[in-house]
């Protein structure tokens, strides 16, 4: 296993309004289960004391882990280390602009989550008496469903940000139109119609394009959802072999019995903006709790923001969500 001492680091010092060095921020690369690919990731470590925990953040589609920035700021400055890698086919795990939204020719969805087990591996491993939390906030938060069917063990408890949930019929559709159009258009293909379906009708409220900052889907911070739509980062078409990846996904973390392979003991958090399309306004939210405590999850939580909408650590009312998160946290941490 590879413990972190060969990565190469380059540290980036965050100064606060007073010159102290509140944060110290490291990148580090690993391997990606591709076999191929150097995965980037970040590490936030807290420059005062001990560290008292981990959290580990599984970003969402079309976008990357510096994003979360200001929350992994927030967690560090309260003696988290905060921890987090680019997805393949995301940010800096990607090399060349025709790899963006491609995940990996073969298996993409379970070689994405062998990529956050790593980095929970090469974490839990420096520091191995710390409490371990994972927040996966919207594809993240599928993707970290997905993680949870296997390794609950490995963490002390998760944080499900931004989900949602689909009925098999959508989503086994929806493979069987990415593989006809890969079949003939190849995985790297962008297609309009995968794209058109998968921004449907709960979005149509909603500005989609970033031309109304005030009415996009995002959240109601217009500074965030500038930021966001003048990034080439974030503003790219994913790929049929993305898509694939993300309905393969929604369709595994859908099924009971991968539900029931949880451990029952684990603490869940859910949050979610009550007017995010991606949780069909809190309901899609509410079922998969449901699914969870049907499971036999004992120590299942949910809260929806009022008015806020899909990206709730970017929201107007985000130290609300990013304090809501911290005590969730601090009551769950092993004595």
């Amino acid at each position: 296993m590879d413990n972190g001492k060969d990565m190469s680091e380059e540290d980036n010092i965050e100064k606060n309004e007073n010159g102290k060095e509140p944060v110290k921020k490291e990148t580090f690369q690993f391997l990606s289960k591709d076999g191929k690919t150097k995965i980037h990731a970040v590490k936030w470590i807290p420059d005062h004391g001990k560290v008292r925990a981990i959290m580990q953040i599984s970003h969402g589609m079309v976008e990357y882990i510096e994003r979360y920035d200001e929350f992994a700021c927030y967690l560090a400055k309260r003696g988290f280390l905060v921890v987090g890698n680019d997805h393949l086919g995301h940010g800096s795990s990607v090399t060349q602009e025709s790899e963006w939204g491609y995940f990996t020719d073969k298996k993409p969805s379970e070689t994405v989550v062998a990529d956050l087990y790593q980095v929970t591996r090469i974490v839990s491993s420096q520091y191995p008496d710390c409490p371990y939390f994972i927040l996966g906030h919207s594809m993240g938060s599928f993707l970290l469903r997905r993680y949870l069917t296997l390794h609950s063990e490995a963490v002390t408890g998760a944080v499900i940000c931004g989900t949602g949930s689909q009925p098999d019929v959508v989503t086994v559709f929806g493979m069987f139109a990415c593989g006809l159009i890969r079949m003939f258009r190849g995985g790297h293909h962008r297609s309009s119609f995968l794209t058109n379906a998968a921004f449907g009708k709960s979005y149509a409220a909603f500005d989609k394009t970033g031309a109304e900052p005030s009415k996009s889907w995002l959240s109601k911070n217009e500074e965030s959802v500038r930021a966001y739509y003048n990034d080439p980062r974030c503003t790219f078409m994913f790929t049929v072999n993305g898509y694939y990846g993300l309905l393969s996904t929604l369709w595994y973390v859908n099924q009971m019995k991968y539900i029931r392979k949880m451990r029952k003991n684990l603490p869940v958090f859910f949050i979610a903006g009550k007017e995010d399309p991606v949780g069909d306004f809190g309901e899609g939210v509410k079922k998969v709790c449901a699914q969870y405590r049907q499971a036999g999850i004992r120590d299942v939580k949910i809260k929806l923001y009022e008015n806020d909408r899909h990206e709730i650590l970017q929201e107007t009312d985000r130290e609300q969500v990013f304090e809501d998160v911290y005590q969730w946290c601090k009551k769950r941490m092993r004595k």
